[in-house]
């Protein structure tokens, strides 16, 4: 994809910020790199320069703190992503929303499709929407195909939060933000989450503020 210079040009970017060291500058919305679909990755960077790039997107998610990472968010628009959940919350928090831990992977050209009609709304936030969530409403359950930055094919199924983490990631690489799909009403300042809504669901919240959650699947 794009002409000799053009990839060049991608790859001197991405030289450029490796170089500063440390966590990268996370984009915020109003960017346009996180509006427009990233361009499938098909060997841009060489594989020296994109597993350096990969560390970074590791260290800059970690450092953030967060459970995913897609490259758009570091300025860099290429179908790439990295996700990792040790998922160290209470056992009730894990019951309700299905947040199991989630190694290290990187997502390289992925896409996704729901498995069956489930649904499941919990509050998300997002690094490139700092400061705030909202209630989304996503599929329960996920198969994931992509490559990893081996180029070895990944075929998975995903379910609950991991399966939530798989649609945010991959939806910033179409360029739509969490925003997007959310309840409006439910837009709540990280204050009010943790003074009002640290229930591990949202039906305090639906009933509070008024907006509807998805019925059982049939």
């Amino acid at each position: 994809m794009g002409t000799p210079s053009d990839r060049a040009a991608l790859a001197e970017r991405v030289e450029e910020l490796l170089a500063v060291g440390g966590p990268l500058p996370i984009v915020t919305a109003g960017d346009p790199v996180l509006r427009r679909p990233a361009e499938p990755f098909d060997g841009q960077l060489a594989p020296g320069l994109l597993a350096r790039f990969v560390e970074a997107l590791r260290v800059t998610m970690h450092a953030a703190p967060g459970v995913g990472l897609a490259a758009p968010q570091v300025g860099v628009g290429l179908r790439i992503a990295v996700i990792e959940d040790p998922a160290p919350v209470p056992e009730e928090v894990r019951v309700a929303r299905g947040r199991v831990p989630q190694p290290f992977r990187v997502l390289v050209n992925p896409s996704y499709a729901p498995v069956g009609p489930g649904r499941a709304a919990f509050f998300e936030g997002c690094l490139s929407v700092p400061g705030w969530q909202a209630v989304v409403a996503r599929h329960a359950e996920v198969r994931l195909l992509a490559r990893d930055e081996q180029g070895r094919a990944v075929d998975e199924v995903f379910a609950g939060w991991p399966a939530r983490i798989v649609q945010h990631e991959t939806d910033h690489l179409d360029g739509t933000l969490y925003l997007d799909r959310a309840e409006p009403r439910s837009l709540a300042s990280n204050t009010a989450m943790a003074e009002l809504w640290g229930q591990p669901t949202p039906e305090r919240a639906a009933a509070a503020l008024g907006f509807d959650l998805p019925g059982p699947a049939v």
